[in-house]
């Protein structure tokens, strides 16, 4: 059977001619064929020069999602097992220093849509995309493959399935049902994961080079641990010898592994705060708090363009209190994991909260995704984490 074609309009091909993946929908100028959701289309210029091999997703502004940009490659199972078997095996430079790390990540790793973490024996899918879910059996299988898996289990269960005429699923894929924790070693430090029910995944693995930057900076410092999750920055401060910590955030599970985290590395569990994050730091300002590291690490404020200049007023909110809590010389760790938000708006935003907070601030550090979330050159928007390390004067 004869692929469905999807023809692009003149001039809508020269993002794929760079290899970016995404064709939107008002690039199309025609569909010929009968490609349900998730069935492998064929990608043509306006002349019907050959572009790419992709997957249909009818319901979505992204109505193709390359698989890959070669007429000779066909994509099917074992196209997608090869695919993730090198993205796996271009992680092994880790083993060194942790037993978790994501093995394949979406469009980085020409696999647009799929996300697998790996802690220890455990593997965790997120598929975001129509042609991720096509291949659900596919990516299971291959993971499973994987030398050392034991589990694989799924966590599709991101807002993001809406746009992509998905449900959500989640559930054991292949193997042993995981434990309720799994414990993962990073730099010398226990962390234990709640794969079914936690944030993502889990675990926020992109923010490993962070945790040794805070470990770096901590030594004697009175720290300040603002949407902690589970508490790795505050497990990491007191590896690095903080004088004291304290660490806040609205999800009491979420507070609850926390504890748990610093407990099996023998730190202690006090300076647990279960409170909304903005509020908190308004009652330490207004209580005359002082701290010499405050982090600040929050969710992802900014969804799509359209929210750019309200969640660019949150940001600066949220900086604008960090810094304020700040002994002089102090250092302000702060993100942005918001795709829409870029590195110089982000450094723009902390700026002017300086302004407003009277106050002077250095950026002595950048911080980034750790390097098993590598940035695609021709896919600009695998780059969304961005942090600065600023001391405040």
């Amino acid at each position: 059977m004869s692929p469905t074609v999807v023809r692009l309009r003149p001039g809508k091909d020269r993002s794929l001619r760079r290899h970016h993946p995404w064709v939107f929908a008002g690039a199309v100028e025609s569909v010929r064929g009968t490609a349900q959701a998730g069935d492998t289309v064929r990608v043509v210029a306006h002349d019907g020069a050959f572009l790419a091999w992709g997957a249909y997703s009818p319901a979505s502004q992204i109505v193709v999602r390359v698989w890959s940009f070669s007429e000779t490659d066909t994509v099917d199972a074992a196209f997608i097992a090869q695919r993730i078997t090198h993205a796996a095996a271009s992680r092994a430079d880790l083993a060194g220093r942790t037993n978790a790390a994501r093995i394949v990540f979406a469009e980085s790793d020409l696999l647009p849509g799929v996300i697998v973490d790996r802690y220890d024996s455990v593997a965790v899918l997120e598929l975001t995309s129509a042609g991720a879910d096509h291949w659900r059996d596919a990516i299971a299988d291959a993971c499973f493959a994987l030398d050392g898996i034991e589990s694989v289990y799924e966590r599709s269960d991101l807002d993001v399935r809406d746009r992509e005429g998905l449900a959500v699923r989640t559930g054991l894929l292949r193997g042993v049902e995981p434990p309720e924790r799994i414990s993962i070693h990073e730099d010398g430090a226990t962390y234990r994961i709640d794969v079914r029910s936690g944030h993502k995944t889990g675990f926020y693995l992109d923010q490993r080079e962070s945790r040794a930057a805070v470990r770096a900076l901590s030594s004697g410092r009175k720290v300040l641990n603002v949407f902690a999750y589970t508490g790795a920055f505050s497990v990491a401060a007191w590896q690095g010898g903080a004088a004291k910590v304290t660490t806040v955030d609205s999800s009491g599970p979420a507070l609850g592994v926390a504890a748990e985290n610093l407990a099996a590395n023998g730190f202690p569990t006090g300076g647990i705060v279960e409170a909304d994050a903005f509020a908190e730091l308004r009652r330490l300002r207004d209580a005359g708090a002082s701290y010499d590291l405050v982090i600040l690490d929050p969710p992802k404020l900014v969804h799509n363009k359209a929210q750019v200049d309200r969640g660019s007023r949150a940001y600066k909110d949220l900086n604008w209190l960090g810094m304020r809590l700040l002994a002089p010389g102090g250092l302000l760790v702060t993100f942005s994991c918001s795709g829409s938000i870029s590195p110089e708006l982000h450094q723009k935003i902390v700026a002017d909260a300086a302004v407003d907070a009277a106050r002077d601030a250095q950026v002595i550090a950048r911080l980034h995704q750790a390097s098993d979330h590598p940035v695609l050159l021709s896919v600009p928007e695998t780059q969304y984490l961005k942090g600065m390390v600023c001391r405040v004067s």
